[in-house]
């Protein structure tokens, strides 16, 4: 696979997965739920969503060559873009008000 697709892939992959757990009342959007999920559990679901992404990532950077070491600074990097690209749901799910 190209390399240029890869990054599309993760970032395509980032954007669905961080909207996720907020834009549904499933888990990870597949497992059905009795009960809405709490503000805990869509957190503890995007904290999942974040390392099944990361996951990807490492699986395509393993298949297109050698895999860089990261440090801290790369985590807290890409958390907090993580938490950034969630943001839209968020809105969605909490603060927009919505018309009955």
């Amino acid at each position: 696979m190209n390399a240029s697709v890869s990054v599309w892939l993760v970032l395509v992959a980032a954007i669905v997965g961080a909207n996720l757990p907020f834009l549904n009342q499933r888990w990870l959007g597949v497992i059905p739920r009795s009960a809405p999920k709490s503000l805990g559990l869509h957190v503890l679901e995007l904290v999942v969503c974040y390392f099944l992404v990361g996951a990807l990532g490492l699986a395509l950077e393993k298949a297109d060559g050698q895999i860089y070491p990261q440090g801290w600074e790369f985590y807290a990097t890409t958390a907090a873009l993580f938490l950034t690209l969630a943001f839209p749901g968020f809105v969605y799910r909490y603060l927009f008000k919505r018309h009955a």
